[in-house]
């Protein structure tokens, strides 16, 4: 019998389409118990695939469309999602939306994580952006206390402000989730806040998400079985 999957990696299936997804999902085998779907396959079949890696092979599943617009459409549209019993769900962590989105969730499996600025962004970004002045994990961290007050079950954040997040009393029995990870040794691609795995959990952490690191190495089980045997 195989043993249960630590969950606490989630393995985005950062590939074109369904098919793509379904066959990684099957090369990495049982050790692996949670995938990350994002925008990019959505149009590739990605609800599909999360349904059937969720109904047939018992994975659980992170859709990240990271939700954005009026309350009233981020309520219906997360409605229709939670329907297919997905695991986590992403939507921007202004208030606004999360309320919403909280709304569309409510009596529904579907935990809310509020996106509090993305891991590929640095300063010179959010200036371009037209964001206000400020150190990243200090604008992080008010966001993820707005987002946690405004009804978010957990927030997606940087490695890097893992720590600081977990000290709120506001993140007490929430969720964080960490993507930017990479391996020692591992090209940062396109990831600018990055730690290790290990490292990421340590810092308070719950998940952490990894995709190239996995999906483009020659053995991809291989790849994740070394992340998991690195986290404390």
């Amino acid at each position: 019998m195989q043993p249960f999957p630590d969950n606490r990696l989630i393995v985005a299936l950062d590939v074109p389409d369904a098919l793509s997804g379904l066959a990684l999902a099957e090369r990495i085998g049982p050790q692996v118990g949670f995938y990350k779907i994002g925008l990019g396959m959505l149009t590739g079949g990605g609800l599909a695939l999360a349904n059937e890696l969720k109904t047939e092979h018992g994975k659980r599943i992170f859709m990240d469309l990271k939700l954005f617009d009026i309350g009233a459409t981020v309520e219906a549209a997360v409605r229709g999602l939670a329907q297919f019993d997905l695991d986590f769900l992403t939507v921007h962590g202004d208030p606004h939306v999360v309320r919403a989105a909280a709304e569309g969730a409510s009596g529904q499996l579907t935990k809310i994580l509020a996106v509090t600025i993305l891991t590929s962004l640095d300063r010179a970004d959010l200036d371009a952006g037209l964001i206000e002045p400020g150190d990243i994990p200090d604008l992080v961290c008010i966001r993820a206390a707005r987002a946690f007050e405004a009804g978010a079950d957990g927030v997606i954040a940087s490695p890097q402000e893992a720590a600081l997040i977990r000290t709120l009393p506001e993140a007490e029995g929430r969720l964080i989730v960490t993507p930017g990870v990479r391996p020692d040794g591992s090209p940062l691609g396109d990831q600018k806040r990055v730690a290790t795995p290990a490292q990421a959990i340590a810092d308070g952490a719950d998940h952490i998400v990894v995709g190239r690191p996995i999906w483009a190495a020659d053995d991809p089980a291989a790849a994740a079985a070394d992340i998991l045997a690195s986290l404390p």
